[in-house]
């Protein structure tokens, strides 16, 4: 026992004389490092439009459920999210949503200043999850790529895309 205080002692003078490497933190903001995951944001595509499909994968992958989601078609053909809420009183920030997405819609910000006095102000909605830029991939556009077929590009006709494989040619 006597052994134990000894060494606790020791510890304690070791770090005594050094200087303090406390951050005022309301005036300075701490280094955050660059693979943080803070706050969720919705990204949009570069033409600026929606760049969630509303595929339900960040849903299904989210370990805590948080995520609440539900489709709508858009008259141009576009799949996009009508509803889009995470609750972050329940989100553990892991990140899954973020892999999980096909789009790049999903992205994990540096921002980690979220706090608040009342739960139901952590329930973020779609408009308060979308931001005006395209985030981490900012030459990314998924109908372009998709082989899905929208206004103003039918199956075939995107960057990298082959036009589309005629099944019937193939059989006997």
């Amino acid at each position: 026992m006597l052994r134990d205080l000894l060494t606790g002692l020791q510890v304690t003078a070791k770090y005594i004389f050094r200087r303090p490497i406390t951050i005022q933190y309301p005036e300075e903001k701490p280094i955050v490092p660059p693979r943080w995951r803070g706050r969720i944001v919705l990204t949009s595509d570069p033409d600026g439009k929606e760049r969630c499909v509303a595929c339900y994968l960040c849903q299904a992958v989210c370990p805590v459920q948080c995520i609440d989601l539900q489709a709508t078609h858009l008259p141009d053909g576009r799949r996009v999210a009508a509803k889009f809420d995470i609750n972050f009183a329940r989100c553990i920030f892991c990140g899954f949503c973020e892999e999980a997405c096909p789009t790049y819609a999903i992205q994990l910000t540096p921002d980690f200043e979220m706090s608040t006095t009342c739960r139901s102000n952590l329930l973020y909605r779609k408009e308060d999850l979308q931001i005006t830029g395209t985030g981490k991939h900012p030459e990314y556009s998924f109908w372009k790529v998709s082989g899905v077929s929208i206004e103003n590009k039918d199956k075939g006709q995107g960057l990298n895309e082959d036009p589309p494989t005629n099944y019937r040619s193939n059989l006997p």
